[in-house]
């Protein structure tokens, strides 16, 4: 028998709400609609279901818009059937029903991040653990200690020691082989970077090399020295190193699969900071492309740096991105529809509904609140008495008739700021909500979390933390 669930809206949703269920065609549910009595669906709440929702015999489940804010739990006990958030758009509801009708699971991934923290010797111990902190909160596994040529770093034990102390694991990057020595005996984990000429450090400490070639692009170097650990069946990662774009880039990608082929079950890095930080474009959509590209060649290492201010959120991207490509990696599928964290300036979807959809659900408004949306060919601003469309709010602004009315004026102008902004660029605009952004800007959860993804619910972020 199948499931049965209660799909919860409003006056103005409902005729949208079955048109969109209807269109579903066949599902492994059976659905029925629910009327709560008011107007504006997202306004619902749990007092209002209380007294007006009626029993809920014969149903499995109970969804409720996605911008529903009351208690759940409550509902659920009262009505004794589980109550769940659906998308926040009607025509969402196909995409949220895809997946074997739940949420992608983001907990699980393979790759581990290195953070380098490139001004570490200018730092103090204080500020290094204050660093490190903030980084593994963005989805850092290991702090990277990063030297500075011709700059001491007389403090490198006592940062080592204090970040192990602190539960991180930590590598020591850098050209010096005594400050590598240093750091390995101070109980670094890892050291960056060794090559052939210089693997007799590997044998003074239990610390784990990441091995690049003697000169750059000198590949028979890099597999000479791995060759050598294997024989001493010590671990290490090797990196073929990734360089610029117009420095070498396409030859650098090639290493990395030439490097795979010769050597299948070789443990890898890729440092990414070449590309995200020396090119002058959003870092979301490369991180996901080189991230892509390491989980097609199973390298299970990035090494990332954020010091440009446009590489603010490097970290937290390649989180998300190493956490979206497992999960479609598991189920063999194209990495889209999994998670929008990194789309951040425009939506698949931005529109969901046409001109002539709104003008169907402008023609039941029957009060003065003005309601706005935004379609491909505008901003839409209607209430009873009006429906005005345009792409610019200051060609609507004179028909709104709000001269007086300080506090209304400037409502509509944040609302009207934000949905010209969302046409432009091509983002999903809701009204009373914020942009999202997905994990380009922090947000506030109701629990007063702040937190950085789009489509992500507070359950799938705090698996991540814990895995």
């Amino acid at each position: 028998m199948s499931e049965r669930i209660a799909f919860i809206t409003g006056h103005l949703a409902e005729p949208r709400l079955r048109r969109v269920l209807t269109q579903m065609g066949e599902t492994p549910f059976t659905w029925e609609i629910r009327n709560a009595g008011v107007k504006v669906a997202a306004l619902m709440t749990v007092p209002i279901l209380l007294r007006r929702l009626g029993a809920l015999e014969g149903v499995d489940r109970a969804v409720l818009p996605g911008r529903f804010r009351g208690d759940l739990e409550e509902l659920a006990r009262h009505f004794k059937v589980p109550f769940e958030r659906g998308p926040d758009e009607v025509k969402d509801l196909p995409q949220h029903f895809g997946r074997a009708g739940g949420r992608p699971d983001l907990s699980r991934h393979d790759c581990r991040i290195f953070a380098e923290i490139v001004e570490a010797p200018a730092l103090t111990v204080e500020a290094i653990l204050a660093r490190a902190a903030f980084l593994r909160g963005e989805g850092a596994d290991v702090i990277d200690l990063g030297g500075l040529p011709g700059t001491p770093f007389p403090h490198l034990e006592e940062a080592v020691q204090a970040l192990v102390a602190a539960g991180h694991e930590v590598s020591v990057d850098s050209g010096d082989l005594e400050e590598l020595r240093r750091g390995a005996r101070a109980g670094a984990s890892f050291l960056l970077s060794l090559t052939e000429e210089s693997l007799h450090l590997a044998e003074e400490s239990a610390a784990v090399p990441v091995l690049v070639p003697v000169r750059h692009g000198d590949m028979a170097s890099l597999l000479r020295a791995c060759a050598a650990m294997e024989r001493r069946g010590r671990p290490y990662l090797a990196d073929p190193v990734l360089d610029p774009i117009h420095m070498g880039f396409t030859a650098s990608v090639v290493r990395y699969h030439e490097f795979r082929r010769a050597m299948p079950g070789a443990e890898m890095l890729m440092g990414v900071g070449n590309l995200t930080e020396l090119t002058d474009a959003d870092t979301t959509g490369i991180t996901m492309t080189l991230m892509g590209m390491v989980s097609e060649l199973a390298i299970r290492n990035v090494l990332v740096v954020q010091v440009s201010p446009h590489c603010r959120r490097a970290v937290r991207e390649t989180d998300r991105a190493r956490r979206i490509l497992f999960a479609a990696r598991e189920e063999g599928a194209l990495p889209q529809g999994f998670d929008a964290s990194l789309l951040c300036l425009r939506d698949r979807r931005p529109f969901p509904n046409s001109s002539q959809e709104i003008a169907e659900n402008a023609a039941q408004v029957a009060d003065r609140n003005f309601r706005i949306e935004v379609s491909e060919d505008g901003i839409h601003v209607y209430n009873r008495d009006i429906h005005r469309t345009g792409a610019d709010p200051f060609q609507l602004y004179p028909h709104l008739g709000v001269e007086a009315d300080g506090a209304h004026a400037f409502y509509l102008g944040v609302e009207l700021a934000r949905a010209q902004v969302a046409h432009e660029l091509g983002k999903r605009y809701a009204q009373d909500s914020m942009l999202e952004w997905g994990c380009a800007v922090d947000r506030v959860s109701e629990d007063g979390t702040r937190f950085a993804a789009a489509g992500t619910t507070l359950q799938d972020r705090k698996r991540g933390q814990e895995s």
